[in-house]
């Protein structure tokens, strides 16, 4: 436990709405189940997150967001405070339409999507397959072949580092691929209005297909952090260069580039942080010098 998780437990012991796990275990909240290791603060009121956040900014502490850890590498241990969204939503909400979604930023996506089979949701598709909660997907602007994200989105609320609330509209233009343009570091989403663009009974079999098809070509059942890299165009592909290159089924000791889709690689033992990232060091060299194009990460590390 450090000195900042030492300050923030000692002023928010009585807030309900925030849970304390120091030295915590952090395996189960990494899609790749990396050993770590640290100090976790579940909010679970936006109230409480805005005072939070002002707290961490007026003592100078720096901190984490972790959502589902889908696109991210957690080190053996580490050191900064983790926060961690769990808003709930009421149970009846996505059973109805609505004019348009007020969701909170840890909804998960698979959620968004069962809806969207549902009620054939426009534009939805987008997100299909994607292991994110709402808040994540939104602050990389995830995305799919079938589009991104942000193209959904109309508004967020957010915290500043001050713990200033902010309620923003949005358009596709506060977007680019793979990142948003309008947060700065520190600042935390904590509410996402999506659109209600319609529906179309085509969209429910549209993203059944796409389900068997990501499921088919990719290692969803694994333990991945998404793609690895991101792509440099639509023909500028890792994926597509490594498969070239016969990298499918390299592996160390405890990862390999997987069978199905080359961008993912597949932790199958007890590995760490640096083991992986050692890895993937490795593997962005040998596309820069078998085709000399640096393929940038994807994953936050």
């Amino acid at each position: 436990m450090g000195k900042s998780a030492d300050l923030i437990k000692e002023y928010f012991s009585t807030n309900q709405d925030i849970e304390i796990k120091l030295n915590f275990n952090l395996k189960k909240y990494s899609t790749m189940r990396l050993k770590s290791q640290g100090d976790l603060f579940i909010v679970k009121k936006s109230d409480s997150l805005g005072k939070l956040t002002k707290f961490c900014f007026e003592n100078k502490i720096q901190y984490l967001v972790l959502g589902m850890g889908a696109n991210q590498l957690l080190k053996e241990k580490v050191e900064l405070p983790i926060i961690k969204l769990d808003f709930e939503l009421d149970e009846n909400y996505l059973d109805e339409l609505q004019k348009s979604y007020s969701l909170p930023a840890s909804i998960n996506l698979a959620k968004l999507s069962s809806h969207a089979i549902k009620f054939g949701m426009i534009g939805w598709e987008v997100f299909t397959g994607i292991p994110a909660t709402l808040g994540g997907a939104v602050f990389m602007n995830a995305g799919t072949n079938l589009g991104e994200i942000g193209e959904l989105v109309e508004s967020v609320k957010y915290f500043t580092r001050e713990g200033k609330k902010i309620e923003k509209k949005v358009t596709f233009k506060d977007f680019k691929y793979r990142k948003n343009l309008f947060l700065h570091p520190g600042e935390i989403i904590y509410e996402v209005v999506l659109k209600n663009n319609g529906q179309k009974k085509e969209i429910s079999e549209k993203i059944k297909k796409y389900l068997a098809i990501r499921n088919e070509s990719q290692p969803l059942s694994k333990f991945t952090c998404g793609c690895t890299f991101k792509n440099s165009s639509e023909i500028c592909r890792a994926g597509h260069y490594l498969d070239i290159m016969g990298m499918q089924g390299f592996s160390s000791k405890n990862f390999k580039i997987s069978h199905q889709h080359a961008n993912f690689i597949v932790h199958f033992g007890n590995g760490t942080y640096s083991e992986v990232i050692g890895f993937m060091d490795f593997i962005q060299k040998e596309l820069k010098l078998q085709y000399g194009v640096e393929f940038e990460f994807e994953v936050e590390h």
